[in-house]
């Protein structure tokens, strides 16, 4: 059976992904520059180089460089949103072992939504291109900070109606556990260190004790979660 489809519609599909790789491979190689070099001395010149395109081909998709920038924004926002629910889909339904589960829960939040390279990027970002571009950032948090809050409050809640915790404001409580899990790591994070596996554990494991320790409930404590008072040492 021959091909039914003609060579003009296989050569627009061809010419459609390569378009969409091309695009792609500019995004990727602006949000590199931009997080190198910042916005005003980030050049469309050294762009083009690291995606292997040409100028031109940059103007032809973005026109210009502040057009650029707001995509990269964008496209990074995206998937960092994406990684962000991913993890939220794995937050403990039970009080069973809730003070493993909830470490591990706050494991994989540092480690691929806040210590990973979007989430990096998007704080590098904020503190040097915020002022510049308000309305952009300002998008940022309600997609991305405030949302996590809600939905962790969310999921707060459907453990407190469990008894495994007694929470009165769920929001607080949600705030709270986020600001907690990163405490350990905020100075590291804050010059571009990546976290060790033993001290995303051990920044979880402290923050979910002393979370614990405010909010456990009466299940908690007859699970064996609530936690202990010492902070891990070593």
């Amino acid at each position: 059976m021959k091909d039914s489809m003609t060579p003009a519609v296989r050569t627009t599909g061809h010419s459609q992904r390569g378009q969409c790789a091309k695009r792609m491979s500019i995004l990727d190689a602006a949000a590199d520059v931009f997080c190198r070099q910042g916005f005003a001395a980030a050049s469309i010149d050294e762009i083009a180089a690291v995606a292997c395109v040409s100028r031109q081909t940059i103007y032809n998709h973005y026109r210009e460089k502040e057009t650029l920038f707001v995509a990269v924004v964008e496209d990074v926002m995206n998937r960092a949103n994406a990684m962000l629910f991913s993890v939220l889909s794995t937050f403990p339904d039970s009080a069973d072992d809730l003070e493993d589960d909830l470490t591990a829960f706050a494991v994989r939040l540092n480690k691929n939504c806040i210590c990973n390279h979007d989430g990096k990027f998007l704080r590098k970002l904020v503190q040097t291109e915020g002022e510049r571009y308000p309305h952009l950032f300002e998008n940022w948090r309600q997609q991305g900070p405030s949302k996590l809050t809600t939905a962790l409050s969310a999921l707060l809640a459907r453990l407190a109606h469990k008894q495994a915790l007694a929470i009165d404001d769920f929001d607080i409580a949600a705030r709270q556990f986020v600001a907690l899990a990163n405490a350990d790591l905020q100075m590291m994070t804050l010059f571009g260190g990546t976290p060790s596996n033993e001290e995303l554990e051990k920044a979880a494991r402290n923050a979910v004790r002393t979370f614990l320790k405010a909010y456990g409930g009466p299940k908690a404590e007859k699970a064996g979660a609530q936690p202990q008072l010492a902070a891990i040492s070593d």
